[in-house]
């Protein structure tokens, strides 16, 4: 094998290995984020926001639907959630990230069940 093509097989193993473990992963990630979302002592978003499946929700924040076309760049929905002030300094969505109301692991759990909207 030539020296050249050693770095793209080797990308293309790990990517391959990727392939075959994010679809349960995914599906788990999405499942905990919906969770946290739902948890009133954790990501508490019910409590400002209508969400599909969720009870007594609030109507002080939009509703979440759609999030993937009104976000198509995930990153800015994980800034959102991690601190909303940096955007819109007049927000009244809590800064979980920064106030450490949820980890960065569970912010992009929950980001994640929030592009399944």
């Amino acid at each position: 094998m030539k020296p050249v093509l050693m770095p793209a097989f080797g990308l293309a193993l790990a990517l391959g290995a990727l392939a075959s473990v994010s679809p349960a992963s995914a599906q788990s990630a999405v499942s905990d984020g919906q969770k946290l979302a739902f948890d009133r002592g954790k990501g508490n978003c019910l409590t400002c926001h209508e969400i599909k499946g969720g009870d007594l929700s609030g109507s002080i924040g939009p509703p979440l639907k759609d999030i993937k076309s009104k976000y198509p760049d995930r990153n800015e929905l994980v800034a959102i959630v991690t601190d909303e002030t940096k955007r819109n300094p007049q927000t009244v969505m809590p800064p979980f990230g920064r106030n450490r109301i949820l980890t960065d692991q569970e912010i992009n759990a929950v980001v994640d069940f929030l592009q399944t909207l």
